[in-house]
């Protein structure tokens, strides 16, 4: 199936709060070292640039607001979610 392309659908929320996060744990070697496969990088280093390249939201002077608000708003429609990963 080489060459047939995926398309992923996020909230407009969901792309904004994940290219943050890929920026903050790609620099990290932590997650260096949870990526153990290096054919990983090519896929989160095309969703990260994809984003980057569509949110016109990252440029704006309350980037910064715009990036919290969403992050509030998507921990919202989680609701246990954390006590889940607790027990893991």
């Amino acid at each position: 199936m080489s060459g047939t392309e995926v398309t992923l659908k996020l909230s407009h929320d969901q792309a904004l709060v994940l290219p943050d996060w890929l920026d903050r744990m790609e620099s990290s070697r932590a997650f260096a070292q949870v990526v153990d496969d290096r054919a990983v990088w090519s896929a989160l280093h095309t969703i990260s640039g994809t984003l980057d390249k569509s949110l016109v939201a990252i440029f704006s002077p309350d980037y910064g607001q715009r990036l919290e608000a969403a992050r509030q708003r998507l921990l919202e429609t989680l609701g246990d979610f954390d006590s889940l990963t607790d027990e893991l």
